[in-house]
C-alpha cells in the first residue's frame, strides 16, 4: 500500500505518495534546514473559501442588522468600515507645535497618501507564493513540528508558512465624526474596505504611508466584519514614508497565538516582522532615525577620550573585570583616540541618538524631562552656577538656610552672569531655581518628611523606621553571627570583620544577652562595609570624597520598632603594605559633643545607604538590568506571543530614560559623578556589584527570606520576623497579587511544561537574555533553565515586580524624602572630627554637619533633579492598567480585571494600615505615611503610584 505524506497548507490538505519524500532521511534528524524541499516541485493549491454565509455561522453570533450592513451596501458589495485612530508627527516643542498648526497638517494625509491592506488568516494567496515549497527555516520548520500531530516516516503533517491572501487597499478618508476616547494631539479617520469572501477572517493589515510626513499609528478597529463582528489592531507605532522600508508595516490583530498556533497565512509575516526588529541586514550599519532595530552593545559611551585623559572610561560589560547588563545598540561610530569608545552626541543633539522608533518619548513628562534637563546640563550649568555662586558662599551656614532653599527666601543680586544663566536655561528644568520674575532663588516644594515636624528626621527612631519604611527599605537584615563577619577575601583585603563587642551593646537589649537577642531574631544590621571597603582608598585619596565604610546594628523593641545599638566606621589601613580595616565605634548619645558625633555617624551611614539606593538598588537593579530583557523581547518574541503581550507594557520608556542616563547622569563628570560620593568610580563600583546580581533573588519572598526577614509559613505563605515592616507587608500582598495574575495568564496559553519548554520564541528569547543580554554571566548556575510553566511563572512576575513595585519605591519617594538634603545626603567632604576639633563641634553642630556633607551648589542641582524625576505624568500608565483592546481572549482581560480590583483591596488596606496606631513604622515620628505602594496616583509628587514600567 502506497505510503502518503500529507501537507497541510493554507486550507488545503495535499496528499503525496511517500516516494517524494528523500527516503532516507530519518525523522531524528528535525529539526534541520531542509533545503532540498525545493526540489519536490510541489504544486500549490488554492483553498476553497467558505461561502460567506458558512463563514457568518462559524460558532459566532450575527445579528440581522450586521447582515444588512455588510451585505447590501456599496450596490451589492460588502463594504467593512473602519476606524483609524493615530498622532501627527512628533511635536517636541511650541515652536514645532506652532509650525504644525499652521500648514494645516491635519488634512494632508488623506487622499490615498495612506493605504491598508487585509491579510487574511485562512486562506493563502497565490500570488504571494511560489510554485514550489521553498527552502524553510529551522525555526519555521521547528514550530511546524511542534504543530504536528504524528512524526513518522509513514506520516508527517507539515503546515507551510505561505503568506496569506491581500484585500484590496483602501486609504483614508474624512476625520471621523465620533472622537470619543481620543488622547491629546490624535485624530481619528474612516476608511472602508471592499470586503472578499476569500479573506475569511482578517488576521493583520499592511499600512503604506505615502505620505513625507510619519504619524503614530494607535488604533485600527474593522467594523461588523462577517461573522466575527468588530476585529481590532493595537498598533501602537510610529509609521515612516514607504521609502524608508524594505517591506512595507504590517500589524496583527489582537489575538494571540503560541508559535506553532499561528495560522499558516500569517507565520511567515510573523518572522518576517522579527527578522526587521532583530536587523537582518542592518548589522554594522549606522541606523536611522525611522528604524526599528533592537541590538545590543556594550556601555562604551560613558566616556569622551577626545576630551582628555580625565574624561576616560572603562568600557563596561564583556569582560570579567567590568562585567555589565547590555544595553541598545546606537550604532555610533569609535572615537578617534579610543576605537573602542564609542562618539558621544553633544547633549544638545541628544535625542537625535538612537533608539528603536517606538521607545522613543511620546508623552509629557519625559518630553519636558529629556528636553529640559539636557538643554540646561548642556549649557554646562555646574560651572556657570560657579561663576554665579561666587556672589554669594556657597555653603549653607544653618539648617534654616537649607529651609530657606524651600521658602523662597534666598536672593541674588542682578549681575551679568546670573542674567547670563537665567538666558541659558530653560525654564521648565530648574523652574524652583528662578522665579518668572527673576527675583528669587531656589524656590522648591516643600519635602514631606518637613512638612510636619522639622527635627524629626534627626531622632534615632526615624533614622531607624527608614529601614523599614523609606526609599530604599530592602538593605536591612537580621543578624545571624557575632561579630558581624566580612565576606572579602582576606587574602587580598586582610581581617575585614567587625570590632563590635558584646560589651558595647549588651546594657542596650532590654535585658538579653547577645546570644539571646540572636537567637529571638531581635539583632538586625544595616552593612554597607563589604560594597564600599574595596574602593576606599582610591575614593578617599584621588577624589574630594571623605567617606567611611559602615555597619549598624539594630534592636528591635517589643513595640516592632527598632533601636540604633551603634555605629562601625571603618578606613582602610593604609601604612605600608598592611590590609585590614581600622574602625570606629559610636553609640546614641543626646548631649554634648557625643551627640554630635552620633548624629555624624548615622550621616555617614545615611550617605553610604543613598549611594548604594541611587546607583546600585535604583540605576543597576531596575533600570539597567531591565533593558536586555526588553531587547530580547522584541527580537525574539512577536507581538503576536502571550509572553511579549504580559510584560510589553512594562518595559514602556525604559530605553529612553537609559539612554539618558547615559547621557547627563552615568557619564564621565555627569549627575551621578557630581553627587555621589563615588565620584569617578560610579562606573566601577557598579560593574562590582553587578557581579552579584542574581534576577532570582529579586523576588520579594526570596529576598525577604535571604535577608532573614522572613520564614517560610505553610506552603504558600511567610511569616515576617519584624511584623510592622510596611514594605515587606505590602510588598507580598503585591507580589501575590502579580503572582496569581500573571499564573492565570501563563496557565491559559501553556497546558503543560512541554509547550513550555517547546516553545521556539520563548526559548530563544529566554536563550538570548543569558548569553547575550547578560552575557558575562551566562555561566552562572542560578539562571532558570525555563523547561517548566512555574519556572516561566516565576521569572515574569519578578520582571513585572521589579519593573513596577521595587522601581516606585526607590523612585517615587525621592522627593518626598530626600528633598530636604540634610535627610538623605550623598557626599561627605570630611571624616570626622579629630578631638583638637570638638569645640568647634561642640559650639556649632549645624555648621560642622553641613560642611561635612552636600555642598550648596551640589544639593540644588540634585534637588532639582530628583524633583522632576519624582513626578507623575499626566498620562502615566499605573500597575494593571492596558489599552482597551489589547487582547481577545476572555479568560485573560477576566484575569486583569481580577487583578486590578485586587489592586485597590491592597492599596485600602495599606491606608488603612496607616491609620491603625499600633503599626508605629507606617508613620513614625516625622508623621509621614507609607504609601509609596499604593497603586494609584494623582498628578505630580505624591510619594505613592507604581507605574506598569521602570520609566523615571
Amino acid at each position: 500500500m502506497m505510503k502518503l505524506l500529507h501537507f497541510d497548507v493554507g486550507r488545503a490538505k495535499l496528499h503525496y505518495p511517500s516516494s517524494f519524500w528523500p527516503k532516507k532521511t530519518p525523522v531524528s534528524s528535525f529539526p534541520r534546514k531542509l533545503s532540498f524541499l525545493h526540489q519536490l516541485k510541489l504544486p500549490i493549491l488554492k483553498a476553497k473559501s467558505p461561502s460567506l454565509n458558512a463563514v457568518k455561522n462559524s460558532g459566532k453570533n450575527v445579528s440581522v442588522q450586521e447582515k444588512e450592513e455588510t451585505e447590501t451596501s456599496n450596490f451589492g458589495k460588502v463594504v467593512i468600515d473602519g476606524k483609524v485612530i493615530l498622532k501627527k508627527k512628533t511635536i517636541p516643542g511650541f515652536k514645532e507645535r506652532f509650525k504644525t498648526s499652521i500648514l494645516g497638517f491635519d488634512d494632508a494625509l488623506v487622499g490615498k497618501k495612506v493605504s491598508f491592506q487585509l491579510v487574511s488568516a485562512v486562506n493563502v494567496d497565490p500570488a504571494n507564493a511560489d510554485q514550489t515549497i521553498t527552502e524553510i527555516s529551522t525555526r519555521q520548520m521547528f514550530m511546524c513540528f511542534q504543530a504536528s500531530a504524528i512524526l513518522t516516516e509513514e506520516l508527517l503533517c507539515f503546515s507551510a508558512t505561505l503568506k496569506g491572501k491581500l484585500g484590496n487597499r483602501s486609504y483614508l478618508e474624512e476625520l471621523a465624526e465620533d472622537s470619543t476616547g481620543l488622547a491629546h494631539g490624535e485624530y481619528a479617520y474612516n476608511v472602508k474596505f471592499d470586503w472578499d469572501e476569500d479573506i475569511a477572517l482578517p488576521g493583520a493589515v499592511i499600512v503604506r504611508n505615502e505620505h513625507d510626513k510619519e504619524f503614530y499609528l494607535r488604533t485600527i478597529t474593522l467594523q461588523n466584519v462577517p461573522g466575527h463582528g468588530n476585529i481590532h489592531f493595537v498598533c501602537n507605532s510610529w509609521v515612516y514614508p514607504a521609502r524608508c522600508y524594505e517591506k512595507d508595516r504590517i500589524f496583527f490583530t489582537n489575538e494571540t497565538y503560541l508559535p506553532h498556533k499561528t495560522p499558516a497565512p500569517l507565520r511567515e509575516y510573523r518572522e518576517e516582522e522579527l527578522e526587521i526588529l532583530r536587523g537582518k541586514g542592518r548589522e554594522n550599519k549606522t541606523l536611522m532615525k525611522w528604524e526599528r532595530v533592537y541590538d545590543y552593545a556594550y556601555y562604551n559611551d560613558l566616556g569622551n577620550p577626545e576630551k582628555g585623559p580625565e574624561y576616560v572610561r572603562h568600557v563596561l560589560g564583556g569582560s570579567k573585570e567590568y562585567p555589565y547588563p547590555r544595553r541598545g545598540r546606537t550604532s555610533r561610530p569609535p572615537t578617534s583616540t579610543d576605537p573602542e569608545t564609542e562618539t558621544r552626541l553633544s547633549l544638545l543633539k541628544g535625542r537625535d541618538i538612537y533608539i528603536p522608533r517606538d521607545e522613543k518619548f511620546g508623552h509629557i513628562k519625559l518630553s519636558d524631562f529629556f528636553g529640559d534637563t539636557v538643554k540646561s546640563l548642556t549649557q554646562g550649568i555646574f560651572g556657570m552656577l560657579d561663576s554665579v555662586f561666587d556672589l554669594t558662599p556657597k555653603e549653607f551656614d544653618s539648617l534654616n538656610d537649607v529651609m530657606d532653599m524651600h521658602e523662597g527666601l534666598i536672593t541674588l543680586p542682578d549681575s551679568p552672569s546670573l542674567n547670563k544663566l537665567r538666558r541659558k536655561v530653560p525654564t521648565k528644568f530648574l523652574k524652583a531655581l528662578f522665579r518668572s520674575d527673576g527675583a528669587a532663588l531656589m524656590n522648591y516644594p516643600m519635602p514631606d518628611i518637613v512638612k510636619v515636624d522639622r527635627t524629626a528626621w534627626r531622632t534615632d527612631e526615624e533614622f531607624a523606621r527608614q529601614m523599614l519604611a523609606g526609599i530604599h527599605p530592602l538593605m536591612i537584615r537580621r543578624l545571624e553571627k557575632f561579630p558581624p563577619i566580612s565576606k572579602l577575601d582576606p587574602e587580598v583585603f586582610g581581617n575585614q570583620n567587625s570590632s563590635i563587642t558584646k560589651e558595647c551593646i549588651k546594657a542596650n537589649l532590654d535585658g538579653l544577652s547577645v546570644e539571646e537577642a540572636i537567637a529571638s531574631n531581635r539583632l538586625y544590621i544595616l552593612d554597607h562595609h563589604d560594597t564600599v571597603m574595596p574602593f576606599l582608598k582610591d575614593i578617599n585619596t584621588k577624589t574630594t570624597s571623605r567617606v567611611y565604610a559602615t555597619r549598624t546594628l539594630l534592636f528591635l523593641r517589643k513595640d516592632g520598632t527598632l533601636k540604633p545599638l551603634v555605629i562601625e566606621l571603618s578606613l582602610p589601613k593604609s601604612e605600608g603594605d598592611q590590609r585590614g580595616a581600622i574602625s570606629k565605634l559610636y553609640t546614641p548619645a543626646t548631649e554634648g559633643v557625643e551627640a554630635s558625633l552620633w548624629w555624624l555617624a548615622k550621616t555617614y551611614v545615611t550617605i553610604n545607604d543613598a549611594a548604594y539606593h541611587q546607583l546600585i538598588s535604583h540605576w543597576l537593579h531596575t533600570h539597567a538590568v531591565i533593558e536586555p530583557f526588553i531587547i530580547a523581547a522584541n527580537r525574539q518574541l512577536s507581538k503576536l506571543h502571550p509572553i511579549h503581550k504580559l510584560l510589553h507594557p512594562h518595559f514602556r520608556d525604559t530605553m529612553p530614560v537609559n539612554t539618558i542616563a547615559r547621557q547627563i547622569a552615568m557619564n564621565a563628570k555627569g549627575l551621578f559623578e557630581q553627587a555621589v560620593y563615588t565620584r569617578q568610580y560610579v562606573g566601577e563600583w557598579t560593574s562590582a556589584l553587578y557581579k552579584d546580581w542574581k534576577l532570582t533573588d529579586h523576588a520579594l519572598p526570596r529576598d525577604l527570606m535571604n535577608r532573614g526577614m522572613a520564614v517560610k509559613d505553610g506552603d504558600n505563605g511567610y511569616k515576617l520576623l519584624i511584623e510592622d515592616y510596611p514594605y515587606a507587608v505590602d510588598g507580598l500582598e503585591i507580589w501575590s497579587a502579580i503572582e496569581t495574575w500573571v499564573k492565570t495568564y501563563c496557565s491559559f496559553y501553556y497546558k503543560s511544561d512541554d509547550m513550555v519548554a517547546n516553545d521556539p520564541e520563548l526559548q530563544s528569547w529566554w536563550t538570548e537574555i543569558r548569553e547575550v543580554g547578560h552575557g558575562d554571566k551566562k555561566d552562572e548556575t542560578w539562571w532558570p533553565k525555563m523547561m517548566t510553566l512555574d519556572e516561566l511563572i516565576e521569572t515574569c512576575t519578578t520582571i513585572i515586580w521589579v519593573a513596577s513595585a521595587l522601581h516606585a519605591v526607590l523612585n517615587f519617594g525621592q522627593y518626598p524624602y530626600g528633598g530636604y538634603m540634610p535627610n538623605r545626603p550623598t557626599i561627605s567632604r570630611k571624616f570626622m572630627p579629630e578631638p583638637n576639633e570638638y569645640d568647634k563641634l561642640e559650639k556649632d553642630p549645624e555648621r560642622v554637619f553641613l560642611e561635612t556633607v552636600t555642598s550648596q551648589l551640589r544639593t540644588m542641582v540634585c534637588i532639582s533633579v530628583i524633583e522632576l524625576i519624582s513626578r507623575h505624568s499626566e498620562d502615566e500608565v499605573y500597575l494593571g492598567q492596558r489599552e482597551a483592546g489589547w487582547t481577545s481572549d476572555e479568560v485573560p482581560i477576566k484575569a486583569l480585571e481580577e487583578f486590578n480590583m485586587k489592586l485597590d483591596e491592597i492599596e485600602a488596606k495599606i491606608l488603612e494600615r496607616n491609620r491603625n496606631p499600633e503599626f508605629k513604622n507606617r508613620v513614625g515620628p516625622a508623621m509621614l505615611p507609607f504609601t509609596l505602594l499604593c497603586r494609584s496616583s494623582e498628578v505630580g509628587i505624591t510619594g505613592r503610584g507604581i507605574p506598569n514600567s521602570v520609566s523615571l
